[in-house]
């Protein structure tokens, strides 16, 4: 890693990692709480992708920025830093959760704080990030908003016209693409016949780089670099993050389609390991110090399952009074 001791503090590089080791110790407990029948509906993990999240809201100000989910929005949600016992009950489809239950694992949001949220519309996240981000440029304000993506979205519709406006118009907008090199089970060059999809905002004239995404550090410093060109009104812009999923789609899908091969190279280059490593040698974290944050982590994660297990589902009454609000 050819970075210098002095270019991160200790401080910032164990924040990293602890949103790293965050993301994979809820999606870790959210499996085993989904195989007990405590979640129900699908349950997409982000395990393999949590450098992204991480080092994209890192180099955000979540007081004034704004982010844009999509499947796998467990990881974004907690790098935007949503309570945990929050995201638990939703899950769980508890009155406590984040959204009151109502969202569940796929539409998990806190408007309140800049998170729009994700939803099952693959590729809705480019226009819903480009119509926030218009309405950032109307106000004259230098926020940013970025959107999270993914390969599969690359090839509908809404991600060409979103990415066209925000060009056209030279909006404040980051894309994210998370490149994890499957539309479920269909390896994308299957579907794609360009398959360096950062070319494809080059075609818009959108600012375009592909990075490495399971380097938390390069995720962050692309990151940065795009957000101090939007917030001076030259954006949008494009990071393709490479990346792979640790297993299939979703919980029962076994990812059989994914080459043995493949799977073991990014193992090997596991995010959470990396991100380990740069605590150790660029920050000058001890063995100690870092099982110091994984303990707190893993005790932070068993309160907020505690929590949401014992929190009420909503009643008829609060579920209607809802309903008709919206």
């Amino acid at each position: 890693m050819n970075r210098e001791k002095s270019q991160y503090s200790k401080e910032f590089l164990i924040e990293l990692y602890r949103t790293l080791y965050k993301i994979r110790v809820f999606e870790t407990k959210g499996i085993a709480l989904y195989r007990q029948g405590h979640i129900r509906g699908y349950y997409h993990p982000y395990l393999g992708e949590e450098a992204i999240a991480t080092g994209a809201c890192a180099a955000l100000d979540k007081d004034q920025d704004y982010i844009v989910s999509t499947h796998r929005g467990h990881g974004h949600c907690i790098a935007w830093s949503n309570r945990l016992e929050g995201m638990f009950a939703e899950l769980m489809g508890k009155a406590t959760g984040c959204c009151k239950g109502m969202g569940g694992s796929m539409h998990i949001a806190d408007l309140s704080r800049g998170n729009m949220g994700a939803n099952a519309i693959v590729g809705a996240s480019i226009p819903l990030g480009a119509g926030a981000a218009l309405g950032v440029k109307m106000r004259g304000e230098r926020s940013v908003v970025v959107a999270f993506t993914s390969d599969g979205a690359a090839n509908c519709g809404p991600f060409a016209e979103g990415l066209n406006m925000a060009s056209v118009w030279k909006l404040p907008l980051i894309v994210m693409i998370e490149n994890n090199q499957f539309a479920v089970d269909t390896p994308i060059e299957e579907s794609s016949g360009e398959v360096e999809l950062f070319k494809r905002g080059q075609g818009y004239g959108v600012n375009s780089i592909r990075i490495d995404g399971n380097q938390v550090l390069d995720v962050y410093e692309a990151t940065r670099n795009a957000v101090a060109l939007c917030r001076d009104g030259k954006g949008p812009y494009l990071v393709e993050a490479m990346t792979y999923r640790h297993s299939g789609h979703h919980v029962n899908d076994p990812g059989l389609y994914m080459p043995k091969e493949k799977l073991e190279h990014y193992q090997a280059h596991d995010p959470i390991v990396r991100g380990r490593k740069a605590l150790a040698e660029i920050g000058g974290a001890s063995e100690m110090e870092i099982k110091a944050i994984e303990t707190s982590v893993e005790q932070e994660m068993e309160e907020a399952i505690a929590f949401a297990k014992s929190s009420p589902e909503l009643t008829r009454e609060q579920f209607f009074e809802l309903v008709t609000q919206y």
